[in-house]
């Protein structure tokens, strides 16, 4: 009876070591999804405040991902003023921005085009949200 008890008492100490250390190390991963024109400033708000709400950028990983007639208002010709600032403090804080490549062929934009560090998501958009929750990001849509 004494080796069970013995086995069972290092099991559970080896698994609350091992579950501490795993949240230590664990930040929240978000896909935030924005494919209205009208949303985007909203959506850029609601990740400063999530930000903010878990206390710093060091404890999240955020992508932004755009699809549709939003990716119009990151046009690096277009973009007005807060959103062209929104995004650049975002962006030092960590936050990643992706636009759909299709969007981008469908409104004959080239990827240059758009705002500075916004990276392409090749697969599509939609495509790239599906990849980021099968990696465990959490899906919000402002």
């Amino acid at each position: 009876m004494r080796p069970v008890r013995t086995a069972l008492a290092l099991s559970l100490i080896l698994s609350i070591c091992t579950l501490g250390t795993a949240l230590a190390d664990d930040k929240q991963k978000v896909v935030y999804h924005v494919s209205d024109e009208d949303k985007v400033g909203f959506a850029l708000a609601n990740i400063r405040n999530h930000i903010k709400g878990v206390g710093g950028s060091d404890k999240i990983d955020i992508v932004l991902v755009s699809h549709g007639p939003a990716v119009k208002q990151f046009n690096d010709i277009e973009a007005v003023d807060r959103v062209r600032t929104g995004v650049a403090e975002l962006q030092k804080q960590g936050v990643s921005f992706e636009a759909c490549a299709y969007t981008l062929e469908a409104y004959d934009l080239a990827p240059d085009e758009l705002l500075q560090g916004f990276e392409i998501a090749e697969s599509g958009g939609v495509t790239r949200i599906t990849e980021l929750q099968n990696q465990g990001y959490a899906y919000l849509r402002p």
